[in-house]
């Protein structure tokens, strides 16, 4: 392949800029696992679902198309909900391998509905700014992606306020740090669990949304990609870690971007999932995780 500074430079821009709804999904990740020390792999899976929701609304009821960004993450906060009462309120404390295979039982239900209600056909999504397009010197830039990553930081910095500024955040810090200590405090934790769910619903809504519109298709090929990437942002930030989720994400991206440009778009998701494996053996507790004894 041929390609120069310039191609390798612009490759950065994109995947950067696509790389926010990675971020959004690692963010959302993190908040579940930070609240309860639990992965809930059908968290991309209700992303997806509630972006089927809004689109479905736009074709049942003729709503307008901006009306898919507002009732797809707030249908993906209810089915985060239902997530947390089917696959985590009522398990075992003790047993971690239960919420666990729960939730990815939950992944698959979710997809294999969706693939029913649609046939497994991608629909078409509303397109946000699709004509817009801007030149920086020999760069450009999509308008639409560059919505989506300032979108995407406004959501983020909701996010940082509810959780250091709120009393919600207070709890969900609490409940993460000491979950018995902050229940002899009079913290609610199963109320404090389930605004947590409802809150990175509601965030993968957004994301799902958000991708839909960035590729300008919805599809549940999209399911099992996104469940990857969230976990590998997640990772590589640091477990339970903010700031780790929201930085891996921007850097997956780009690093995506740079793998398509060099080795196309067959292997690129291998050096994603060989970028992974070298965090894991390099540095296992991520960019901004706590130190994680190997023995």
């Amino acid at each position: 392949m041929n390609f120069d500074h310039i191609d390798i430079i612009q490759s950065l821009i994109d995947g950067v800029l696509f790389g926010s709804i990675y971020a959004l999904i690692g963010l959302g990740f993190t908040l579940i696992f930070g609240a309860m020390h639990k992965l809930n792999l059908a968290y991309a899976a209700s992303s997806i679902a509630g972006a089927y929701s809004g689109l479905m609304s736009l074709t049942i009821f003729g709503l307008p198309p901006l009306m898919a960004f507002i009732i797809g993450p707030i249908m993906s906060g209810v089915i985060g909900l239902i997530l947390y009462f089917v696959c985590f309120r009522f398990m075992p404390r003790g047993n971690h391998l239960a919420p666990l295979m729960a939730s990815i039982g939950a992944l698959f239900f979710i997809d294999e509905l969706i693939i029913h209600e649609t046939s497994g056909s991608p629909m078409s999504f509303p397109a946000i700014l699709p004509d817009a397009y801007f030149f920086l010197g020999e760069f450009g830039i999509r308008g639409d992606l560059l919505l989506v990553m300032g979108f995407s930081f406004i959501l983020m910095a909701i996010v940082m306020l509810l959780l250091y500024r709120t009393k919600l955040g207070l709890g969900t810090r609490a409940t993460s740090q000491q979950p018995v200590a902050a229940l002899l405090c009079g913290i609610p934790i199963h109320r404090t669990n389930s605004a947590t769910f409802i809150l990175a619903g509601v965030l993968g809504g957004f994301a799902g949304c958000l991708l839909a519109a960035s590729v300008g298709v919805l599809s549940p090929l999209l399911t099992l990609p996104l469940t990857v990437k969230g976990l590998i942002v997640t990772v590589i930030g640091g477990l339970g870690s903010i700031r780790g989720a929201i930085v891996a994400g921007f850097a997956v991206g780009a690093a995506e971007s740079i793998f398509l440009l060099v080795r196309g778009v067959n292997e690129r998701d291998i050096y994603v999932f060989l970028l992974l494996f070298l965090f894991l053996v390099l540095r296992p507790n991520g960019l901004f995780g706590t130190t994680i004894n190997r023995d």
